[in-house]
């Protein structure tokens, strides 16, 4: 079986590839990154350092690349069994079109075989988005085929992948021992693949929502509230005890939700809520503060991981303080060098925070939880 998986990036190999590797998949990255996908081209195996209760190091082997901007890319797709991405949400829309035109080709060939694609990124139907992009530069004369052959299958994926710190090898990367990657099975065309660590469901929204509300907003908790006390990685600031309970508060909070939604045990959730907690202090991970906070406006988008559930509980009319606080600490997040933030502290500076609430997370402005933020907010300042 033969995969094509756009980003190469630590994400890109530490997870999706290495799962796909392991189960005997020929994978071909694809990237832009020229010095990267040269030496993945020629090296054709890397290494990835496992972390949990104790460190092991595995090779990842017959993997090859090419540029995901090449003619190469198209010519794997005419021929593959798989797609997977690994890209960011924003990139997602930049490869549909290398995606459609590799599956025009694939038509011309009168290559009958099907074809799934999977987008693996934090985004919610994140394979129906880039269908919908997909489409958009596909020729109407091919998406009835495309229809016919071609799944495109949305998931839920989990693991933390900080940025490596190898110095000497620019290949190897550092990924937790935990990883959860759930697909939705009634997505599939033709055979379903068997890979290991590739799970089934076909209530996959449950599980978008689990993770989404737990181990993204748990994170994203955890750096905001991290930032305010000028802790600098995610290990530090779960070590601080009154975060650390702010952030399984707000876990709770929007586990509520889930329970109401979805009919998860509360036991068992509230379970997986303290496995996470323990994930965030792990002591071979160094994962940034400024790297799981950056990009604050899309954070604070209406479907991410803080308003998505806040939303939540103003529909069930439960418990939201604590999440109110981490929107509020949201705003009071400062990084130079990461262009949304400076966007955002530009607005809250011109507008306001409740004009600025309202306009990128579309909150009313007038709203009681509008103005508790707020209350909040000056509190933090």
């Amino acid at each position: 079986m033969k995969a094509v998986h756009f980003g190469a990036g630590n994400i890109g190999r530490g997870f999706i590839g290495k799962l796909l590797s392991d189960a005997n998949v020929a994978v071909t990255f694809a990237d832009v990154d020229k010095p990267l996908v040269d030496q993945l081209s020629h090296d054709q195996s890397y290494k990835v350092k496992v972390v949990g209760s104790q460190c092991q190091v595995d090779t990842v082997t017959h993997v090859t690349a090419v540029n995901s901007a090449s003619q190469d890319v198209i010519d794997r797709i005419v021929h593959t069994d798989l797609v997977t991405t690994a890209v960011g949400p924003n990139v997602l829309d930049i490869i549909a079109k290398t995606i459609a035109t590799g599956l025009a080709q694939r038509f011309e060939a009168r290559n009958e075989k099907s074809l799934n694609i999977i987008a693996c990124e934090n985004m919610v139907r994140g394979t129906t988005h880039l269908k919908n992009e997909v489409y958009k530069h596909l020729d109407e004369q091919y998406h009835a085929r495309a229809d016919a052959l071609v799944g495109f299958v949305d998931s839920a994926v989990d693991r933390i992948v900080p940025p490596s710190e190898a110095a000497n090898d620019p290949l190897e990367v550092t990924v937790e021992s935990f990883s959860e990657w759930i697909v939705d099975k009634q997505q599939f065309k033709g055979d379903i693949p068997v890979i290991e660590g590739m799970e089934m469901t076909d209530n996959l929204m449950a599980f978008v929502e689990r993770k989404l509300f737990t181990l993204n907003t748990g994170h994203i908790m955890t750096a905001y509230l991290g930032a305010l006390k000028s802790h600098k990685t995610v290990r530090d600031a779960i070590e601080d005890n009154e975060i650390r309970e702010q952030v399984k508060a707000a876990m709770q909070e929007s586990g509520e939700v889930l329970i109401k939604r979805y009919g998860f045990d509360r036991e068992v959730h509230n379970a997986y809520i303290e496995k996470i907690l323990g994930r965030f202090a792990n002591p071979y991970l160094r994962d940034e503060i400024d790297r799981v906070g950056r990009q604050p406006i899309r954070k604070l988008g209406e479907n991410d991981r803080l308003i998505k559930p806040l939303l939540g509980t103003i529909e069930y009319g439960t418990e939201n303080k604590t999440l109110l606080k981490g929107i509020a600490a949201a705003f009071m997040y400062t990084n130079e060098s990461d262009p949304q933030a400076v966007e955002l502290q530009t607005s809250l500076k011109e507008k306001g925070l409740r004009p600025t609430l309202a306009y990128y997370t579309g909150i009313d402005a007038d709203s009681k939880e509008a103005k508790t933020i707020e209350t909040i907010f000056l509190q933090l300042s």
